[in-house]
């Protein structure tokens, strides 16, 4: 039990909206921490259960996948779990639940909306992190994520790039030509939360192969990348 009343009952309304049964075997402590941005507390804050959450985030979807993909090849697996534990996915889960509801936080990080994903992600592989550490196991932790893991590693599945553009565009070129593209990212804006501040081309050959936007500088590599990718699947030939 959390010491300051207000605060307990807003992690246990937390619990609740996850759909944990209750009563739960939950490190209060701990699940304070996963929702306390560094803003709030410099030295007592969720970045060191982040470290532990990232290593508990692909263990739980590596188990999910081992069981609901019986038939796919270790090779598969590892590329659908390495979108599945990218910060944009896992913030979208963090987003349905509502996390900045729950997350203390200053002022300035709330309204930094360029950095929501990847503060998101953060408190999520957190909470993960403290869920995992109260009990040992993955017991408060599948009953309310496999739900998700399934829906995305299904909508993975359909990609043909499996979520990841820059991943296959490297392994497209490596395999033809055995070099790697270039990106020339440019920053355009400088307002946060814009959503086409950085330009990246993506070079090849000394051709440009695809142009993405994004509000960071890997978003809009990655948006590059897959104009790039989808229209080499149109042509499935390498470029002369």
């Amino acid at each position: 039990m959390i010491s300051d009343p207000r605060r307990d009952k807003q992690l246990r309304q937390f619990i609740d909206r996850l759909g944990i049964p209750s009563p739960a075997p939950i490190r209060w402590d701990l699940l304070d921490l996963a929702l306390t941005h560094p803003t709030i507390a410099p030295d007592a804050n969720y970045e060191r259960l982040e470290f532990v959450g990232d290593a508990v985030i692909r263990l739980a979807a590596a188990e999910f996948l081992f069981e609901f993909y019986p038939n796919s090849p270790e090779g598969q697996l590892s590329a659908i779990r390495s979108a599945l534990v990218s910060d944009r996915l896992l913030s979208q889960i963090a987003d349905r639940y509502g996390f900045d509801r729950f997350l203390l936080a200053a002022n300035s990080a709330l309204a930094d909306k360029t950095g929501r994903e990847t503060r998101l992600a953060a408190a999520f592989e957190a909470v993960l992190a403290a869920l995992y550490l109260s009990t040992h196991n993955l017991d408060l932790i599948r009953v309310w994520l496999d739900p998700h893991l399934q829906q995305l590693a299904e909508a993975i599945c359909q990609d043909p790039a499996l979520n990841n553009y820059k991943g296959a565009l490297q392994a497209w070129t490596q395999a033809y030509y055995q070099r790697l593209p270039e990106y020339r990212v440019t920053e355009v804006g400088q307002a946060y939360g814009d959503l086409e501040r950085f330009v990246a081309e993506v070079w090849f050959q000394g051709k440009l192969w695809g142009k993405g936007k994004g509000p960071s500088k890997k978003a809009a590599e990655q948006a590059a990348a897959q104009i790039a990718f989808l229209a080499l699947q149109e042509t499935q030939k390498p470029p002369q």
